[in-house]
């Protein structure tokens, strides 16, 4: 489908919620908070039971439009589409790759901002003598909740955009009803079995959106998949992990590592130079004790950068006796850096060592190669190829901070858009608490 922005809408009425900051004020009926439809309804002279009415047809038919609100009277589907978007995402474009098994999605939301997803999809395996598998199919979604990202690891073709701004909790929560839409196409039965927050941005610098998703996808009355099937990631908010070891959730907190040594980290990963490698793994560490839930660690391999032997001790000693599992993940060509995947050797071998110290390791295949599978590299091909000459500045600042890091010289200085992305000290926006 044609990235084209769908026809402008009407606008919210008089008893509309508050509206949102983006190009369209209506607010998504996906996203809203509890009660806010209630309120609405009887506002507007309307039975309680429409609310029921309304939210089986967004969250069990996966509603795009007023019209598919069918079982609402007609001059209510129009005060609803006046009110409300039934859907924020305008259009979508998708790409198949690895002969179907993997779905890379490029959303354009109603200000013209682009983000992405994958479904990845896992067909059953390890069929025992009765006929079962010993591993359920599955299907995972992975999800963006910002558009852009300042935190800027260089590995990743998000941070070569920049950020734009933070997700409402709708425009995260339709991605997943789109993948469901497409899922369900045909008939066919299938269904979502697992969500994950590792997409464009950084999930713990929108938590009350990111929160209010994931309470969306739990709750049975809406999408009703179990918090255990979500997967939250972050680069090392420390303020947020904290935070969610305060509410308790069930589902997984999942780190994107990429190194132990604090000197490489603050290459790979700027908001390391905020939050050290140590803070990080001792707030997961406290969040693994206080959940019960196992905490797995994202690993990038980068070829001769951080799949060394040392790093890999390193890794193995820092989270060596932790409620924690290692996922090693050869790196995305992305154009802008000069590095290349560990080899499939390197990378045995690195696994084999962490090993030793008692972690859980796996190792997970690349995926949507040929679909632009680096994170946020469709929405960057889209938004032009950089000049020649700023891409050869970018890779000689990366090649001399990486080959520094390596002498184990530190780089502590906040990039300018990563130090006002950390400015509030309750989401972890805070460069000062």
């Amino acid at each position: 489908m044609s990235l084209t922005p769908a026809p402008d809408q009407k606008s919210a009425g008089a008893n509309s919620p508050a509206p949102r900051s983006a190009a369209d004020p209506r607010p998504g009926l996906s996203g809203l908070a509890e009660g806010v439809l209630e309120a609405w309804l009887a506002a507007e002279g309307h039975p309680a039971y429409r609310v029921r009415q309304i939210r089986d047809a967004v969250w069990r038919m996966n509603a795009q439009t007023a019209d598919e609100l069918n079982t609402l009277p007609v001059a209510l589907r129009s005060r609803v589409g006046e009110t409300f978007r039934v859907d924020t995402i305008a259009a979508d474009e998708v790409t198949v790759a690895d002969r179907g098994l993997t779905e890379k999605t490029l959303h354009l939301l109603s200000d013209g901002a682009l983000i992405e997803s994958v479904l990845m999809h896992y067909p059953a395996r390890g069929f025992q003598s009765v006929g079962r598998p010993t591993h359920r199919e599955r299907h995972t979604l992975c999800i963006s909740s910002q558009a852009g990202c300042a935190v800027g690891c260089p590995f990743c073709a998000t941070g070569e955009l920049g950020f734009g701004r933070d997700l409402e909790a709708a425009e995260i929560l339709d991605q997943v009803r789109h993948a469901a839409l497409r899922l369900a196409d045909g008939g066919s039965g299938r269904q979502l079995t697992n969500v994950v927050f590792m997409g464009m941005g950084e999930p713990l610098l929108n938590l009350d959106r990111v929160l209010e998703a994931v309470a969306a996808l739990a709750d049975p009355r809406r999408f009703g998949l179990g918090a255990r099937h979500v997967v939250v990631s972050t680069s090392g908010v420390v303020p947020g992990i904290r935070r969610l070891t305060q509410l308790g959730p069930q589902f997984t907190l999942a780190v994107s590592l990429h190194a132990a040594r604090d000197p490489l980290r603050d290459v790979l990963v700027p908001l390391n130079r905020r939050w050290p490698v140590a803070e990080v793994v001792a707030a997961a560490r406290d969040h693994a004790r206080v959940t019960g839930r196992r905490v797995s660690y994202e690993y990038v391999m980068i070829s001769g950068v951080n799949d060394t032997n040392a790093d890999a001790d390193a890794l193995g000693v820092l989270l060596r006796g932790d409620l924690a599992h290692v996922n090693l993940i050869p790196m995305n060509p992305v154009a802008h850096t000069p590095w290349q995947a560990s080899s499939p050797d390197r990378v045995a071998t690195f696994a084999a060592r962490v090993r030793r110290n008692g972690v859980g390791v796996t190792v997970r295949a690349n995926r949507g190669q040929d679909a632009g599978a680096a994170c946020g590299q469709l929405a960057a091909n889209r938004a032009g190829e950089p000049p020649a000459g700023a891409v050869a500045h970018r890779r000689e600042v990366i090649i001399r901070q990486s080959e520094a890091a390596l002498r184990g010289a530190r780089n502590t200085e906040m990039p300018a858009d990563l130090q006002e992305a950390v400015a509030d000290p309750i989401t972890g926006r805070g460069a000062t608490n």
